[in-house]
């Protein structure tokens, strides 16, 4: 498997940990994303990269 990528380094959630939560929960927003799992929550900087995981799982 690749190396996980640290997508929010204000609170070290990694991609492996949002593409779960966007499965698991289906999840459509980033502020969706920042309720279940953190990510994107303190400094914003990592939501553009959120919104595109959310386009790849969710097409």
């Amino acid at each position: 498997m690749a190396e996980d990528t640290l997508i929010c380094t204000c609170n070290e959630i990694y991609k492996s940990e949002i593409v779960k939560a966007i499965k698991e929960n289906g999840l459509k927003t980033v502020d969706e994303v920042g309720d279940i799992t953190t990510a994107g929550t303190v400094c914003g900087q990592c939501q553009d990269d959120i919104q595109d995981i959310l386009n790849e799982i969710n097409g």
